[in-house]
């Protein structure tokens, strides 16, 4: 069967209609989305913690210098500027003219809006567009207009759409270049499942971006086109979605495939594990502490994640007889009593005796039990917390007046920032978060990676522009 890729208009420019996935914390580079963009399509430099570098074109690591959360969110906010521009300059340089650079940001990272505006005053002739997701970025046009550049919301829904066009993106409708269906269910990182919708119940994507594409219909939007991101390898699987009046103009986007080329920052480390996945090695996930499903390699992280919830008992402050929460349980320096079920004392008996021997409590009036190791880490991560997120359930960090959730911080949960950088700049990805999308088992069925061939990103976007 013979497979014509026909090029689009996107972001003021005719393209291939094949978008690298913005990946964050040091994945997708100024090499890869400018090598991207070199190749005729969209390079997408992620903003997300993006990589400094020095003279020599080394990545100067990330250290923070200030006494506190509020003093290190500053900081952060400011490398992830200058990390950015960096990033978005060499990208530039790369590209030379060819495809088009966007640059990503997730609505719920810390400082979003301030990096944003940041990165775009000092980025004018080398940003064409601006793709955002994780949350409700209901400003992302506001911004975007400010500076010219078109804007692409990332949603997992109509309804969700929907919300973010009547009330903010009616206002700014010519310069939406395009709506990014994420699918919840198999794309990489984290997911946007609704409070109806369940992780271990996937759907078919066609009918929601048939609906997606009759919402936008209703907007005037037809010819606005819709980015297929989660799930795409070949895009032979999909010629039933393109030129189909139901779907309307259609791009697809690629996160998993563009981690093993020669120019990612991964290649090296990532390369042997993703190599040699088995379809269901990737799970969505519910410990990140964003409160959002995110989807990963299936590895000893989340292993230990998984385990230490599974060592959890429910425990009451008085004692509770009708429900049974009666035996009395002594916790801490201060020696704190609690009250559990008998099942509860018997199983933490059992978790100590294993060497479980520091319970931990967590807002849900619970207690998991981890070695006094484990409990050193999880606290000294809580306390070098910098920011990283608008909000963080693992370490109650939030970005307001009092710079807390109010809540107590969840151990149940880990540093996001610490295991991506981690595991972005070469530490053993067996024990750091990993994240992918669902499809990476292809890795080791496409005879494209033959004998562990990786391609260069130039190769990489030729062989998808052909249908394989």
């Amino acid at each position: 069967m013979s497979f014509n890729l026909e090029s689009m208009y996107i972001s003021g420019k005719e393209v291939l209609p094949l978008i690298e996935g913005g990946k964050g914390v040091g994945v997708s580079t100024g090499l890869t989305s400018g090598e991207w963009a070199k190749a005729g399509g969209i390079g997408t430099v992620s903003a997300v913690n993006a990589s400094r570098l020095d003279e020599q074109g080394k990545i100067i690591p990330v250290e923070y210098k200030g006494r506190n959360r509020k003093e290190r969110f500053r900081e952060l906010v400011q490398f992830g500027i200058e990390g950015g521009l960096t990033q978005l300059r060499q990208a530039h340089d790369i590209a030379g003219g060819n495809g088009r650079l966007h640059v990503n940001v997730l609505w719920e990272m810390g400082g979003a809006q301030e990096i944003l505006h940041g990165i775009l005053k000092e980025a004018k002739g080398i940003v064409n567009g601006v793709t955002c997701g994780a949350g409700m970025p209901f400003k992302l046009a506001e911004i975007a207009a400010q500076y010219g550049v078109h804007y692409y919301p990332i949603v997992s829904s109509g309804r969700a759409f929907r919300a973010l066009w009547l009330r903010s993106y009616r206002k700014a409708p010519d310069l939406l270049g395009g709506v990014v269906y994420e699918d919840p269910w198999l794309a990489g990182g984290h997911n946007g499942l609704s409070n109806t919708e369940r992780f271990d119940q996937p759907e078919d994507p066609y009918p929601r971006v048939k609906e997606l594409r009759a919402t936008m219909n209703k907007f005037g939007l037809e010819n606005t086109p819709i980015i297929m991101a989660g799930g795409v390898w070949y895009l032979r699987d999909w010629t039933d979605w393109m030129n189909n009046p139901e779907i309307g103009p259609i791009a697809f986007q690629f996160g998993t495939r563009p981690l093993l080329t020669q120019e990612s920052p991964v290649r090296d480390s990532w390369g042997p594990t993703l190599l040699s996945l088995k379809e269901g090695d990737v799970a969505l996930n519910p410990f990140s502490p964003t409160g959002f499903y995110s989807s990963a390699v299936r590895n000893t992280f989340l292993d230990e994640l998984y385990a230490r919830t599974e060592r959890q008992v429910a425990f009451t402050d008085h004692p509770e007889e009708a429900d049974g929460h009666v035996v009395p349980f002594t916790y801490g320096p201060r020696n704190r009593e609690v009250y559990l079920t008998a099942h509860g004392k018997e199983s933490a008996d059992k978790w100590i005796a294993q060497g479980f021997t520091k319970p931990l409590a967590t807002p849900d009036s619970t207690f998991v039990f981890v070695t006094e190791e484990k409990a050193a880490e999880i606290r000294k991560d809580q306390l070098d917390c910098m920011g990283c997120l608008s909000q963080c359930k693992f370490s109650n960090w939030a970005d307001n007046e009092k710079g807390t959730t109010g809540h107590k911080a969840d151990p149940r949960s880990y540093c996001i920032q610490k295991t991506l950088l981690n595991s972005a700049y070469g530490d053993a990805p067996e024990h750091n978060l990993m994240f992918s999308g669902h499809a990476a088992y292809k890795f080791a069925q496409d005879p494209f990676y033959k004998d562990g061939f990786i391609p260069t990103v130039k190769q990489l976007v030729e062989r998808i522009a052909t249908g394989d």
